[in-house]
């Protein structure tokens, strides 16, 4: 992709939210968008892996504070129309090619320092010379989606999870080069290797990938038959990825370099898993605490006891509740909950329910007709049906 789309591409419109969207709403947004395009949902459909491709590519950077900030900038100076004017009038243009690389020329050095900084941030493409003088220049590969289901166990202590990933790599049978096996491909005439041409647009200039060589830098004759001269193929493998403890339903983990690797020494891409998390049957979760709910008795409830209360793994607790313990009070119990970055754990917030008989025996029945008596009194209920009538 060029800088100019780089440049026009409105990611906020791929995502379908508005500028000013919160993190929570591109959140939610991507997540839409991925499961409707995810190519495991639509085998065969390459009109729907191309948007999941460009709905990935528009979270990576949205979602990242300080990418987003950089990319609304870099927004604003382009529609701006970044540069000025020579005295005596006319425009001068800006190699975007030299501004990635972090240098410019003349009198306007000031400000293609301050957007090779600011597109180098964004783009990765920060650093080096302007346009490369090799045909082997390295490249980042590809970043890879991928998606797990874990037992809500699993996620709140974490775990390791076996994921075989498809991506980019490296032709096996032409060892990357795109030329039949026995011949070599040749230096483009057009850019004289460096990958890159320059497109004069009126007052700017913009660096782009060479059209005849596609930015590689060469040119195939003779293409091998196996990968049609791309160099690229299709590989398969499978890797053991660790889930850190503590991660949520629709959380995304981010695995450095474990993407699909890069070409000619270039760094590997980086590995994007969506976590989905089982309920549980006993506990739930809220933020970094456990939640359970505990059945008692009324004379329990009532009297005050020490009841046990389970725990997520391991024996279960004993928890003092004290006399006269309303229907739906929650005690704590501290770090029995979910492990935090910082080796710290949440709570276990334990609801005690209390439970009213079904069924009562003659004996039963007497004892709580002798407790009504000799609690009789005001109407419970007599200062709720005022206020009722009051407003």
């Amino acid at each position: 992709m060029s800088t100019k789309d780089y440049l026009e591409k409105d990611y906020y419109a791929v995502l379908g939210v508005p500028k000013t969207a919160t993190a929570d709403e591109i959140k939610k947004a991507y997540r839409k968008l991925a499961r409707q395009y995810h190519p495991d949902s639509n085998q065969g459909d390459t009109a729907k892996e191309a948007k999941f491709k460009e709905v990935s590519e528009a979270y990576d950077i949205l979602s990242d504070t300080k990418r987003r900030k950089e990319y609304d900038e870099a927004r604003t100076l382009f529609g701006s129309g970044v540069g000025g004017q020579r005295p005596g009038g006319g425009g001068f243009s800006f190699d975007f090619g030299d501004l990635f690389g972090g240098t410019a020329q003349g009198q306007h050095g000031g400000a293609g320092e301050r957007l090779g900084d600011l597109f180098g941030g964004l783009f990765n493409r920060g650093g080096g010379a302007s346009t490369p003088t090799t045909t082997t220049r390295p490249r980042r590969g590809q970043d890879i989606e991928s998606e797990v289901t874990l037992s809500f166990t699993e996620a709140v202590e974490g775990t390791t999870v076996s994921l075989r990933l498809t991506s980019s790599a490296a032709c096996a049978a032409c060892t990357g080069t795109g030329a039949r096996a026995g011949t070599t491909p040749r230096v483009c005439p057009t850019c004289e290797g460096t990958g890159a041409a320059s497109r004069n647009l009126g007052n700017f200039a913009f660096s782009e990938p060479c059209r005849d060589c596609k930015g590689r830098g060469l040119i195939v004759d003779d293409p091998c038959p196996v990968c049609e001269g791309s160099g690229r193929a299709k590989s398969t493998r499978t890797i053991q990825a660790r889930i850190p403890a503590g991660v949520a339903d629709g959380q995304r983990v981010k695995l450095k370099a474990k993407g699909a690797p890069g070409e000619n020494g270039g760094p590997a891409g980086d590995l994007y898993i969506q976590t989905h998390v089982k309920p549980h049957a006993v506990f739930g979760r809220s933020g970094d605490n456990l939640t359970v709910t505990v059945p008692v008795t009324f004379t329990e409830a009532a009297l005050g006891a020490e009841i046990k209360v389970p725990i997520l793994k391991g024996l279960p607790v004993t928890l003092r509740i004290p006399p006269g313990t309303p229907n739906g009070r929650t005690f704590r119990v501290r770090g029995r909950g979910v492990a935090r970055k910082d080796g710290t754990k949440g709570d276990l917030l334990a609801t005690v329910e209390v439970l009213v008989p079904n069924t009562l025996d003659d004996k039963s029945r007497e004892l709580l007709n002798e407790f009504q008596t000799a609690t009789a009194g005001e109407d419970p209920r007599a200062d709720l049906i005022q206020r009722a009538r009051s407003e």
